[in-house]
């Protein structure tokens, strides 16, 4: 009978959280989450609440000794995590404890949050608990976590550089912080307000820094872009991890939310979870700090205060992420990432590139001007099969406003083909391509499956599409020395109109339809594997319109 593996152990040595949001059960959460098995010492029962803290009844020192030579004597311990620790005399229980027990190894990482400054300013911990907390437990530390106020507290016990107002000033009192004897420090920035600005400033004027980005501040920002536009002025949380000739910031969107009680417990606990996996130190501060984040992101409303975390965000299975103010449109944000290559080669085409250029032959133009004619053909068709599937006045109204205004398009295409020599004769004249053919017949032959919001995955490829090729245009022609060139440039109606808000309204329309009508009506995975499958199919027919194009010049 083969032995199962060793469960893989965490010990959390903090206080209590009466709220169940902080403290040792913010820890034992984050610790399970990880797939760890949590052990705790309790330094401290505290009475608390969303709102504030009503009391706190300490445990005697001794005590706290005690619970912890029971676990370590008892259970192989990979990681430890020190929170509140009340007092000196607290302290140096801890710090004995782990110098007894470990007297004849090395002591497992050691992730060390000074929880001794309150998110209203109060102090924590007496003077002298601090200076026991620098002198004696920070040398025994793999990571110090301090936020903003702690780590001004803490640097003023040297009489080092303290005032922390921007992100310069954190690199310089992590560094500062070094050199109290932990082997790294992770200053947390949730009390620093920075921008886009100030990390490209960052960027462009040191180049000892490693910036580690949050998927939506990615350099490659062209991916949905309608969900960009607003956040690239967002706020910014940036964390600063310091190493040994090594400076790393990690960058991500600020959340404005109430479900902040015990970000900094949650966040030491899962970093001390993610060494007892065995992960380097860079990468078990990233995976936490993400684990962290989208904890605040999907936390449900508790209590009339500040309320926790969701710590299992990551055990719960959804075929679609929740939507949340920094990810306005999940299912769509799941397909682009899905098929991101293919998506790339779409919205950056070379006949896109060439026609932001102006330099796209003109035949290439026309061609692909008159069998937009025909495709659009093909797509009010399908708009009105989805006026037909609809069960509801409203959707029956949306879809065929929808038609209505692909045939006011219509109007507007043929003035514009008729400025390129192109006349409704020639426009109705010619001949399909077989491109067109495919695509308008596949979007047809996905309307009368059944399902509709297949349907909605064939026509929004093409409607966030060209919504996206305006976009990144745009984008591209607002940079110094853009290849872009607007001026005398033969296409730069189309790309005013794509850009235009008009048409990115109608994109927006479309993107709450889609996400609505995934809320309302959760797909299984098999389900949502055949919408992935439509959206990919209509993303390469897309790249076969462009390229058939280029083939016409």
């Amino acid at each position: 009978m083969s032995k199962s593996p060793p469960e893989i152990s965490v010990l959390t040595i903090a206080g209590s959280d009466s709220s169940g949001g902080a403290g040792i059960q913010a820890d034992l959460k984050a610790i399970a989450a990880h797939g760890c098995y949590g052990t705790s010492a309790i330094t401290a029962l505290t009475s608390q609440n969303t709102i504030g803290v009503q009391g706190v009844h300490p445990t005697p020192p001794e005590f706290v000794a005690k619970q912890i030579h029971s676990i370590l004597d008892d259970i192989e311990t990979r990681a430890i995590k020190t929170g509140m620790l009340f007092d000196a005399d607290t302290v140096r229980a801890v710090v004995d404890a782990l110098k007894e027990h470990y007297a004849w190894s090395t002591i497992p990482p050691l992730v060390c949050d000074p929880v001794c400054v309150s998110t209203s300013g109060h102090s924590l911990l007496d003077l002298q608990a601090i200076q026991v907390l620098i002198d004696d437990l920070f040398p025994l530390a793999t990571l110090i976590t301090p936020n903003r106020p702690e780590a001004e507290l803490l640097l003023s016990h040297r009489q080092l550089p303290g005032k922390i107002v921007n992100i310069e000033d954190m690199i310089g009192a992590a560094q500062n912080l070094l050199e109290f004897g932990s082997q790294a420090v992770l200053l947390k920035g949730g009390h620093v307000i920075a921008s886009i600005q100030d990390i490209h400033q960052i960027i462009r004027t040191r180049n000892d820094v490693e910036i580690i980005p949050h998927n939506l501040l990615a350099e490659n920002m062209e991916i949905l872009q309608v969900d960009e536009v607003e956040d690239v002025a967002a706020e910014c949380v940036v964390d600063v991890l310091c190493e040994t000739g090594n400076i790393a910031l990690l960058v991500r969107p600020r959340i404005d939310s109430m479900s902040t009680h015990g970000t900094g417990c949650t966040l030491s606990a899962a970093i001390a979870s993610q060494l007892a996996l065995g992960a380097e130190l860079k990468e078990a501060v990233t995976k936490a700090v993400a684990y962290t984040h989208l904890g605040i992101q999907t936390a449900q409303v508790i209590g009339h205060g500040h309320g926790p975390l969701n710590h299992f965000h990551s055990l719960m299975h959804y075929s679609i992420p929740r939507q949340t103010r920094t990810n306005r449109h999940p299912f769509t944000r799941l397909l682009i990432q899905g098929n991101a290559r293919e998506w790339k080669q779409y919205v950056e085409h070379d006949f896109v590139k060439l026609l932001g250029k102006g330099t796209l032959p003109q035949k290439a133009f026309v061609h692909f001007i008159v069998q937009d004619y025909h495709y659009l053909k093909y797509y009010a068709r399908a708009y009105g099969l989805l006026a037909a599937k609809s069960t509801t006045f409203e959707a029956i109204g949306s879809a065929t406003q929808t038609i209505i205004n692909i045939i006011h398009e219509i109007g507007t295409h043929k003035s514009f083909c008729n400025s390129f020599g192109i006349t409704n004769d020639v426009l109705e004249g010619t001949p399909e391509a077989p491109a067109t053919t495919a695509y308008g017949a596949y979007v047809l032959d996905v309307g009368l499956q059944g399902d509709s919001t297949k349907l909605l995955m064939a026509l929004l490829a093409c409607l966030l599409g060209y919504g996206e090729v305006g976009l990144w245009l745009k984008k591209q022609s607002s940079l110094p020395n853009s290849w872009v060139i607007l001026e005398n440039n033969p296409y730069r109606q189309w790309m005013d109109d794509y850009a235009g808000e008009n048409y990115q309204l109608a994109v927006k329309t479309g993107l709450e339809l889609i996400e609505g009508r995934a809320i309302a009506d959760p797909p299984s995975p098999l389900r949502f594997k055949e919408w992935k499958q439509v959206w990919d199919r209509c993303t390469i027919l897309e790249i076969g319109f462009w390229d058939a194009a280029m083939a016409a010049a």
